[in-house]
């Protein structure tokens, strides 16, 4: 009744609650709830972290559970100034050869504002090719250099479609410029995608996360 009251007495003359109506956010005492359903949350799946590691492979968890898996890279920092790149495979990881057709475009900008551009980057992207796909512009070694973004890839089980990628990442490169990049492409292929794999076209990961998440389906 106390309850009853004190909503009723937070109630506006249109009959709509004050802020003030409902201020109990604890949950702890729920233990279910029933009939509500929902889509779209990210579930964290895997994370790894690199400690001068080669590569960063996931070669378990990615199936027909998820219709849309997203990889989050976090402060990666490279032993050797280079690409940041990936491949995928369709053997659990015994081979990182899939054929993809991409895209790569970029926007620059220097700390000293003496320098910006915008433009598409052809050495950056692959048309019919099994190797290594660039998604981070060259990170250097500097001690606060680093690159951080998030790959998407779509339905990575169909044995109908090709399997399309997006991928969005930010980089501190030389000359201490702000690398702003957009890759986009598919997998060639009909196969199923089960495994991927990061690394910097050479040298370490140094340091830096990579996680894993399933997008929930609706």
């Amino acid at each position: 009744m106390s309850i009853a009251l004190s909503l009723g007495n937070n109630l506006t003359t249109g009959g709509i609650f004050k802020p003030t109506a409902i201020n109990n956010t604890s949950c702890d005492n729920v233990t279910s709830f029933s009939g509500i359903t929902g889509g779209g949350g990210l579930v964290l799946l895997s994370t790894q972290t690199a400690s001068a590691s080669t590569s960063i492979s996931f070669t378990t968890g990615i199936d027909s559970t998820y219709d849309e898996y997203v990889f989050k890279f976090i402060n990666l920092h490279p032993s050797i100034n280079n690409y940041f790149a990936f491949n995928l495979s369709t053997d659990g990881g015994s081979n990182y050869n899939v054929t993809k057709t991409t895209s790569f475009f970029r926007a620059s900008h220097e700390e000293n504002d003496t320098a910006n551009s915008f433009g598409y980057i052809t050495s950056g992207d692959q048309a019919q090719q099994t190797s290594y796909q660039r998604i981070l512009a060259p990170i250097y070694t500097d001690n606060d250099s680093c690159g951080s973004g998030t790959l998407h890839l779509f339905t990575p089980s169909s044995t109908t479609y090709v399997k399309h990628f997006i991928v969005r990442t930010s980089a501190m490169q030389e000359n201490n410029k702000a690398f702003d990049m957009y890759v986009a492409g598919y997998a060639n292929t009909t196969s199923a995608i089960n495994a991927i794999d990061f690394k910097f076209e050479s040298g370490n990961i140094d340091d830096g996360i990579i996680k894993m998440y399933g997008v929930a389906k609706s």
